[in-house]
């Protein structure tokens, strides 16, 4: 029996068209699919805590045990940090005045003296109306209850709308759960030829990323206390603050370190006024925790578990900012990470070819 030979235009086009239909209905599945990717991730960086634990515990209590250690954890940093950040943010308050008197004294006089441009002196209580009053007439706060209420429901939608206060830790329960079952499930479905060679190649990226976490939640927590102790030792009153975000935003390359410096220098103006020697100070710090991040931290605990060289760094975030703004310089180096890894695994695959020893001749022009 002769079997009927289908076109290869019809067969291509019959391509074509589920490529695009699967496409698009994976864009219109983003809102359902971003809870499971979340939860996927999670439960990959918690998965080798729950493993360990799991030696001595059934899993499922290991997970419980993980889920109970963050949420105490969580809530013993907030019972040390909130009171001293509420401290921190009533002096930021307290700043008006000194950033009114500082304009006057200061930005006023030099701009009069040195330009044709005459700035009008600023008065506290005028500058503290003006700001009492477009929050009154754009956020309605005179009326405490209606305000609350307004911030309670738009809560309450964007948790409706999302379902990821509730969702991703229940996701996470079940992949965490589930995950060495479901993982030989995936090393079965690989083609028998092929199974070694990509069951290496997975284990070195999770290696390289498992690394980089790792030492990078270090770098972290670290460079956030370098920072915060010298601008508290200086006698910057938001340094506590400012040390600590900047610790955290330096999961983006120099992120942290630019964010940081620009606060402190405009919270020293504020606090200090044109005061060098305090300013200096303050930039002194954060060059000496870039020197630390850079040739203590980073080395020590990063190295070149990763294998980027610090060119490649600054191209991999600018790269992911051009093509994905805030999102792409976070999974810049992640993502570097995971192509670095392909990239030698293909480079030794090119080294075993014919055309790398030289055993045959190619023309490349004929």
């Amino acid at each position: 029996m002769q079997v009927a030979r289908v076109d290869p235009f019809f067969r291509r086009l019959f391509i074509v068209v589920a490529m695009v239909i699967g496409l698009g209905l994976l864009y219109l599945l983003i809102p359902v699919i971003v809870p499971f990717l979340c939860a996927f991730i999670l439960a990959y960086l918690f998965n080798p805590v729950v493993t360990r634990m799991a030696r001595f515990m059934p899993r499922w209590l290991a997970i419980i045990f993980v889920y109970t250690a963050i949420i105490v954890g969580f809530g013993a940093l907030l019972w040390w940090l909130l009171p001293t950040l509420w401290e921190q943010l009533q002096s930021a308050w307290e700043y008006l005045p000194r950033v009114v008197e500082w304009y006057n004294s200061d930005i006023r006089v030099w701009v009069n003296n040195n330009s044709q441009f005459h700035l009008p002196p600023l008065e506290s209580h005028i500058v503290s109306e003006t700001a009492l009053d477009y929050l009154n007439k754009n956020y309605n706060v005179a009326d405490a209850q209606s305000f609350f209420m307004q911030v309670l429901n738009s809560g309450l939608a964007v948790i409706n709308s999302t379902g990821l206060v509730v969702l991703v830790p229940i996701l996470t329960f079940y992949f965490l759960f589930n995950w060495n079952q479901r993982l030989q499930t995936w090393k079965k479905a690989l083609p028998k030829a092929s199974a070694p060679k990509i069951i290496e190649i997975a284990h070195d990226c999770d290696n390289a990323l498992m690394a980089f976490i790792k030492g990078q939640l270090l770098v972290m927590i670290l460079l956030g206390v370098v920072y915060a102790v010298q601008l508290q030792l200086i006698g910057l009153d938001l340094g506590l603050i400012i040390g600590m975000v900047a610790g955290i935003a330096s999961f983006v390359p120099y992120l942290g370190f630019g964010l940081g410096f620009i606060a402190a220098i405009i919270a020293g103006l504020f606090q200090f006024g044109m005061d060098w020697v305090h300013l200096g100070l303050i930039a002194g710090a954060f060059m000496v925790g870039q020197a630390v991040e850079g040739y203590v931290l980073q080395p020590l605990l990063l190295g070149d578990k990763i294998g980027l060289s610090p060119l490649w760094v600054i191209f991999a975030v600018l790269a992911g900012a051009s093509l994905m703004g805030f999102v792409g310089m976070l999974i810049a180096l992640p993502v570097s990470a995971i192509l670095n890894v392909l990239f030698h695994h293909g480079y030794e695959a090119y080294k075993q070819t014919d055309f790398y020893k030289g055993r045959k001749q190619y023309k490349l022009f004929k």
